[in-house]
Protein backbone atom coordinates (compact mmCIF):
# COMPACT_ATOMS: atom_id res chain seq x y z
CA UNK A 1 0.00 0.00 0.00
CA UNK A 2 2.29 2.80 1.26
CA UNK A 3 4.70 1.56 -2.56
CA UNK A 4 1.51 2.40 -4.15
CA UNK A 5 0.97 6.12 -2.60
CA UNK A 6 4.27 6.87 -3.13
CA UNK A 7 4.43 5.61 -7.02
CA UNK A 8 1.49 7.93 -6.95
CA UNK A 9 3.25 10.84 -5.58
CA UNK A 10 6.25 10.53 -7.36
CA UNK A 11 3.60 10.32 -10.47
CA UNK A 12 1.79 13.87 -9.87
CA UNK A 13 5.23 15.70 -8.85
CA UNK A 14 6.73 14.07 -12.68
CA UNK A 15 3.58 15.62 -14.31
CA UNK A 16 3.57 19.30 -12.52
CA UNK A 17 7.23 19.53 -13.74
CA UNK A 18 6.67 18.90 -16.97
CA UNK A 19 3.22 20.59 -17.44
CA UNK A 20 5.01 23.93 -15.79
CA UNK A 21 7.85 23.50 -17.86
CA UNK A 22 6.17 22.81 -21.16
CA UNK A 23 2.78 24.79 -20.57
CA UNK A 24 4.14 27.88 -19.60
CA UNK A 25 8.14 28.25 -20.48
CA UNK A 26 9.28 28.73 -17.11
CA UNK A 27 12.29 26.15 -17.07
CA UNK A 28 15.05 25.72 -18.91
CA UNK A 29 14.99 22.28 -17.70
CA UNK A 30 13.17 20.11 -15.81
CA UNK A 31 13.80 20.53 -11.90
CA UNK A 32 12.94 17.82 -9.27
CA UNK A 33 14.29 19.73 -6.35
CA UNK A 34 11.27 20.79 -3.63
CA UNK A 35 11.92 24.42 -5.16
CA UNK A 36 10.92 23.81 -8.31
CA UNK A 37 8.21 21.99 -7.69
CA UNK A 38 6.55 24.79 -5.30
CA UNK A 39 8.02 27.88 -7.92
CA UNK A 40 6.19 25.64 -10.53
CA UNK A 41 2.49 25.06 -8.18
CA UNK A 42 2.20 28.66 -7.62
CA UNK A 43 1.23 31.61 -10.30
CA UNK A 44 3.63 34.14 -10.93
CA UNK A 45 1.03 37.01 -10.51
CA UNK A 46 -0.91 36.92 -7.09
CA UNK A 47 -3.44 39.68 -6.25
CA UNK A 48 -4.70 40.11 -2.42
CA UNK A 49 -7.94 39.41 -1.47
CA UNK A 50 -9.91 42.73 -1.82
CA UNK A 51 -10.53 44.16 2.33
CA UNK A 52 -12.34 47.16 1.98
CA UNK A 53 -12.12 48.85 5.34
CA UNK A 54 -8.28 47.82 5.39
CA UNK A 55 -7.42 49.11 1.86
CA UNK A 56 -9.35 52.14 2.64
CA UNK A 57 -7.07 53.00 5.73
CA UNK A 58 -4.19 52.01 2.95
CA UNK A 59 -5.60 55.10 1.03
CA UNK A 60 -5.59 57.19 3.98
CA UNK A 61 -1.56 56.30 4.95
CA UNK A 62 -1.02 56.77 1.43
CA UNK A 63 -1.85 60.56 0.87
CA UNK A 64 1.33 61.82 1.04
CA UNK A 65 2.71 59.93 -1.76
CA UNK A 66 -0.37 61.09 -4.27
CA UNK A 67 0.41 64.41 -3.03
CA UNK A 68 3.79 64.04 -3.95
CA UNK A 69 3.46 62.81 -7.47
CA UNK A 70 0.40 64.36 -7.85
CA UNK A 71 -1.99 61.69 -8.93
CA UNK A 72 -4.87 59.42 -6.47
CA UNK A 73 -3.71 56.46 -7.96
CA UNK A 74 -0.40 56.32 -6.04
CA UNK A 75 -1.15 54.15 -3.20
CA UNK A 76 -4.82 53.47 -3.96
CA UNK A 77 -4.92 49.18 -3.11
CA UNK A 78 -7.07 49.08 -6.01
CA UNK A 79 -5.03 47.92 -9.21
CA UNK A 80 -6.76 47.61 -11.96
CA UNK A 81 -6.51 44.24 -14.45
CA UNK A 82 -4.61 47.03 -16.95
CA UNK A 83 -1.87 47.53 -14.09
CA UNK A 84 -1.67 44.05 -14.05
CA UNK A 85 -1.06 43.17 -16.97
CA UNK A 86 1.12 45.40 -18.00
CA UNK A 87 3.64 44.33 -15.15
CA UNK A 88 2.74 40.82 -16.44
CA UNK A 89 3.68 41.71 -20.19
CA UNK A 90 6.87 43.15 -18.90
CA UNK A 91 8.01 40.73 -16.95
CA UNK A 92 7.05 38.14 -19.35
CA UNK A 93 8.84 39.49 -22.51
CA UNK A 94 12.25 40.38 -20.26
CA UNK A 95 12.27 36.31 -19.61
CA UNK A 96 12.06 37.74 -16.02
CA UNK A 97 9.93 34.15 -15.28
CA UNK A 98 11.16 33.54 -11.51
CA UNK A 99 10.55 36.95 -10.64
CA UNK A 100 6.89 37.17 -8.06
CA UNK A 101 4.54 39.66 -8.86
CA UNK A 102 2.23 40.88 -5.78
CA UNK A 103 -0.91 42.71 -6.34
CA UNK A 104 -1.63 44.06 -3.29
CA UNK A 105 -0.66 41.38 -1.28
CA UNK A 106 0.33 40.81 2.29
CA UNK A 107 1.87 36.91 2.18
CA UNK A 108 5.25 37.08 4.44
CA UNK A 109 5.35 33.38 5.39
CA UNK A 110 5.87 32.58 1.52
CA UNK A 111 8.49 35.64 1.50
CA UNK A 112 10.16 34.41 3.69
CA UNK A 113 10.57 30.85 1.68
CA UNK A 114 11.31 32.63 -1.01
CA UNK A 115 14.45 34.54 0.74
CA UNK A 116 15.60 31.15 1.88
CA UNK A 117 15.14 29.42 -1.98
CA UNK A 118 16.96 32.89 -3.77
CA UNK A 119 20.41 31.07 -4.57
CA UNK A 120 21.20 34.21 -6.88
CA UNK A 121 21.78 35.88 -3.66
CA UNK A 122 24.37 34.77 -1.75
CA UNK A 123 23.37 33.31 1.61
CA UNK A 124 25.23 36.37 2.99
CA UNK A 125 23.25 38.98 1.93
CA UNK A 126 20.11 36.88 2.38
CA UNK A 127 20.25 36.44 6.04
CA UNK A 128 21.67 40.05 6.92
CA UNK A 129 20.03 42.66 4.73
CA UNK A 130 17.37 39.79 3.35
CA UNK A 131 16.00 39.27 6.59
CA UNK A 132 16.01 42.74 7.79
CA UNK A 133 14.10 43.44 4.58
CA UNK A 134 11.58 40.62 5.15
CA UNK A 135 10.91 41.77 9.00
CA UNK A 136 10.17 45.30 8.04
CA UNK A 137 7.61 44.08 5.23
CA UNK A 138 6.52 42.11 7.66
CA UNK A 139 5.75 44.22 10.39
CA UNK A 140 5.22 47.64 7.92
CA UNK A 141 3.14 46.01 5.65
CA UNK A 142 2.58 47.01 2.29
CA UNK A 143 -0.88 46.28 2.53
CA UNK A 144 -1.22 49.40 5.05
CA UNK A 145 1.38 51.18 4.47
CA UNK A 146 2.11 51.14 0.35
CA UNK A 147 4.72 51.71 -1.32
CA UNK A 148 5.29 50.30 -4.90
CA UNK A 149 8.86 48.37 -4.65
CA UNK A 150 10.74 45.10 -5.71
CA UNK A 151 12.84 43.49 -2.85
CA UNK A 152 16.13 42.07 -4.51
CA UNK A 153 16.58 39.62 -1.78
CA UNK A 154 13.33 37.12 -2.65
CA UNK A 155 12.84 38.22 -5.99
CA UNK A 156 9.30 39.99 -5.52
CA UNK A 157 7.73 42.63 -6.79
CA UNK A 158 4.68 44.34 -4.77
CA UNK A 159 2.19 46.41 -6.67
CA UNK A 160 -0.13 48.99 -4.51
CA UNK A 161 -0.61 52.09 -6.92
CA UNK A 162 -3.05 51.45 -10.23
CA UNK A 163 -0.50 53.26 -12.51
CA UNK A 164 1.31 50.96 -15.27
CA UNK A 165 4.56 53.31 -15.68
CA UNK A 166 4.64 52.69 -11.93
CA UNK A 167 4.25 48.77 -12.62
CA UNK A 168 6.85 48.50 -15.51
CA UNK A 169 9.23 50.96 -13.31
CA UNK A 170 9.55 47.84 -10.63
CA UNK A 171 9.68 45.66 -13.04
CA UNK A 172 12.84 47.36 -14.64
CA UNK A 173 14.32 47.33 -11.15
CA UNK A 174 13.90 43.49 -11.65
CA UNK A 175 15.62 43.70 -14.42
CA UNK A 176 18.64 45.64 -13.64
CA UNK A 177 19.35 43.88 -10.32
CA UNK A 178 19.17 40.43 -11.81
CA UNK A 179 21.45 41.46 -14.87
CA UNK A 180 23.99 41.40 -12.15
CA UNK A 181 26.94 39.29 -11.67
CA UNK A 182 26.44 39.65 -8.26
CA UNK A 183 22.87 40.79 -7.62
CA UNK A 184 22.95 40.73 -4.10
CA UNK A 185 26.26 42.85 -3.83
CA UNK A 186 24.82 45.30 -6.45
CA UNK A 187 21.74 45.55 -4.01
CA UNK A 188 23.52 45.99 -0.91
CA UNK A 189 25.65 49.05 -2.44
CA UNK A 190 21.94 50.77 -3.53
CA UNK A 191 20.53 50.40 -0.13
CA UNK A 192 23.27 53.59 0.26
CA UNK A 193 22.22 57.26 0.34
CA UNK A 194 23.20 58.90 -2.81
CA UNK A 195 24.57 55.33 -4.34
CA UNK A 196 21.03 54.72 -4.80
CA UNK A 197 20.45 56.99 -7.34
CA UNK A 198 22.78 54.63 -9.98
CA UNK A 199 20.20 51.53 -9.23
CA UNK A 200 17.25 54.48 -9.55
CA UNK A 201 18.75 55.78 -13.12
CA UNK A 202 19.38 52.61 -14.49
CA UNK A 203 15.89 51.78 -13.47
CA UNK A 204 14.32 54.58 -14.88
CA UNK A 205 15.99 54.61 -17.93
CA UNK A 206 14.90 50.99 -18.97
CA UNK A 207 11.11 51.76 -17.76
CA UNK A 208 11.23 54.77 -20.55
CA UNK A 209 13.09 52.95 -23.11
CA UNK A 210 10.43 50.03 -22.76
CA UNK A 211 7.60 52.58 -22.74
CA UNK A 212 9.01 53.79 -25.61
CA UNK A 213 9.57 51.02 -27.73
CA UNK A 214 6.59 48.43 -26.51
CA UNK A 215 3.80 50.92 -24.61
CA UNK A 216 3.97 54.42 -26.48
CA UNK A 217 -0.04 54.43 -24.68
CA UNK A 218 1.62 54.81 -21.17
CA UNK A 219 4.71 56.73 -21.92
CA UNK A 220 3.27 59.97 -20.91
CA UNK A 221 1.84 59.21 -17.86
CA UNK A 222 5.87 57.84 -17.18
CA UNK A 223 6.55 61.20 -17.94
CA UNK A 224 4.06 62.44 -15.60
CA UNK A 225 4.97 59.90 -12.76
CA UNK A 226 8.39 58.61 -13.01
CA UNK A 227 10.13 61.85 -13.49
CA UNK A 228 8.68 63.39 -10.10
CA UNK A 229 9.78 59.98 -8.39
CA UNK A 230 12.72 60.58 -9.67
CA UNK A 231 13.50 63.85 -8.26
CA UNK A 232 11.67 62.90 -4.81
CA UNK A 233 14.08 60.37 -4.44
CA UNK A 234 17.24 62.41 -4.81
CA UNK A 235 15.77 65.35 -3.06
CA UNK A 236 15.19 62.47 -0.05
CA UNK A 237 18.86 61.07 -0.25
CA UNK A 238 20.25 64.73 -0.52
CA UNK A 239 17.99 66.01 2.58
CA UNK A 240 19.57 62.93 4.52
CA UNK A 241 22.70 64.35 4.29
CA UNK A 242 21.42 68.14 5.37
CA UNK A 243 19.95 66.86 9.11
CA UNK A 244 16.35 67.79 7.36
CA UNK A 245 13.24 65.68 7.26
CA UNK A 246 13.51 62.96 4.35
CA UNK A 247 9.50 64.00 3.58
CA UNK A 248 10.38 67.85 2.59
CA UNK A 249 13.46 66.82 0.70
CA UNK A 250 11.24 64.13 -1.73
CA UNK A 251 8.43 67.33 -1.95
CA UNK A 252 11.23 69.76 -3.13
CA UNK A 253 12.83 67.09 -5.36
CA UNK A 254 9.34 66.39 -7.11
CA UNK A 255 8.77 69.87 -7.80
CA UNK A 256 11.82 69.89 -10.48
CA UNK A 257 10.68 66.23 -11.58
CA UNK A 258 7.04 67.90 -12.11
CA UNK A 259 8.04 70.39 -13.69
CA UNK A 260 10.30 68.12 -16.54
CA UNK A 261 8.34 65.52 -16.67
CA UNK A 262 4.96 67.67 -17.99
CA UNK A 263 7.68 69.78 -20.31
CA UNK A 264 8.57 66.29 -21.96
CA UNK A 265 5.40 64.38 -21.67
Amino acid sequence: MWNLVRQIVIGFNLVSIVGCAGGFGSFARRDSSPEAIETCARPQIERGVRKPVLDGIGWVVGIPQKVILWDRRVNNHNVSFETENAVEQYVNELGLSDTKVRINQYAPIDEWHRLVANREVGWGWRYTLGVWSWLDEAILPGRIFGGDHYNPYTNTISIYSDAPAIAIKEGSRARDVRSRRLPGTYAAVNSLPLVSIWHETVATDYAFEYLESARPDVEQEGYHLLYPAYGAHLGSDLASFANVPNAIGAVVGAIPGHILGRYEG
